[in-house]
Order: structure tokens, then sequence, then C-alpha cells
């Protein structure tokens, strides 16, 4: 209701503009007590526009602030949840640590707990897959610096190796095609 006023004030303004125009163009001559009441009406249309600029510049302010805090407290929520599913897809992983914990104090053969370690392995290494994992192939394979991280270079046995990742002292690893952990390698000279 607030701005229907306004914009009938406006419009009575302007239509009363128009009016003493046509009178000024009419007569020819502008008297002062017409000039006054066109500087009158000019300054209220201004006014008038300055504030219906104010209204929209607080609203587009106040619109921005909520936006901004929404999307800070979404930014939040998913820092505190994103390692939620991959904990949670590990969770029978742990439960097959403590199983083959309790047969290795129980047990007295090793070969079925060297077994159930290497199901579980496969098993982590599995889903870790699963949440875009890769091991980085290092052995035999040219030294390149964007995967590889040279611990020391060694004379290489044949010349085919030169250049080439001789040993793996840690492996690297990608997260989605994106180094976390570049491969500890030795490098044939």
């Amino acid at each position: 209701m607030f701005n229907m006023k306004k914009n009938t004030n406006k419009e009575e303004i302007e239509d009363r503009l128009e009016d003493t125009d046509d009178q000024i163009i009419q007569d020819g001559d502008i008297n002062p007590e017409q000039e006054e009441i066109i500087e009158v009406d000019e300054v209220a249309v201004l006014q008038n526009e300055i504030e219906q600029l104010n209204d929209k510049y607080l609203r587009l302010y106040a619109e921005f602030d909520n936006f901004k805090r929404r999307t800070q407290k979404e930014r939040i929520e998913l820092l505190q949840t994103a390692g939620k599913d991959v904990i949670i897809s590990l969770l029978p992983v742990l439960d097959d640590f403590d199983r083959a914990l309790k047969a290795m104090d129980a047990g007295s053969d090793i070969k079925p707990i060297r077994e159930g370690i290497l199901l579980v392995d496969t098993k982590l290494k599995n889903i870790l897959a699963q949440k875009g994992l890769k091991a980085v192939e290092s052995i035999n394979k040219d030294f390149d610096t964007d995967y590889h991280e040279a611990i020391t270079t060694i004379p290489a046995p044949s010349k085919d190796l030169k250049d080439k990742v001789i040993d793996e002292v840690e492996k690297g690893y990608t997260l989605n095609d994106n180094v976390i952990r570049f491969a500890k390698v030795v490098v044939g000279g």
C-alpha cells in the first residue's frame, strides 16, 4: 500500500508537470509562480525516486546478506559431514579387523589368519576404490614428477631402466585423478 501511494503521488506530480508545461507552452511566458510550482514538483519527483532507490537498495542488501549466511551455513555443514559416507563404508572393515584380532588370540594355525587378513585388505581396497582412490603405478615406469617423489637415485642395473622407477618405498595415491600422496621412489640414473 505504501508503494501504491508513492506511485499515485508520482503520477499526480507528473500530470501536474505536464499540465503546467502545456500551459507554459500556450502562454509562452513563465511567471514566477509557475516556475516555483515546477521546481517544487521536480523536487518531489526526485525525492520520490530517491526513496524508491533506497528501498530497492535495502531490500537487495538484505537479500544478499541472507544469501551469504545461508551459503556459509551450508559450507560448514558440508565440511562437517564430508567424510561421513567414507567412514560409514569403512565400519565393516573395522569389524573384520576386530574379528581377525580375536582369531589371532585363539588360533595357533597362521594360514587361516593370513587368509582372513588378506580378505580384509581386499575389502578395504575395494571400498576405497569405489570412493575414487587409486594406487599410482610406479615400478618400471618412467619417472614423472607429477606422481613420483624421488628419494634417491642409484645406478641403473640396465640401460632400459635409466630414468625409470626401480623401487617403490611408499605407494602414491590419486583421489578422483588428483594426486593426494606422491609415490616415494628410487630412480635409476
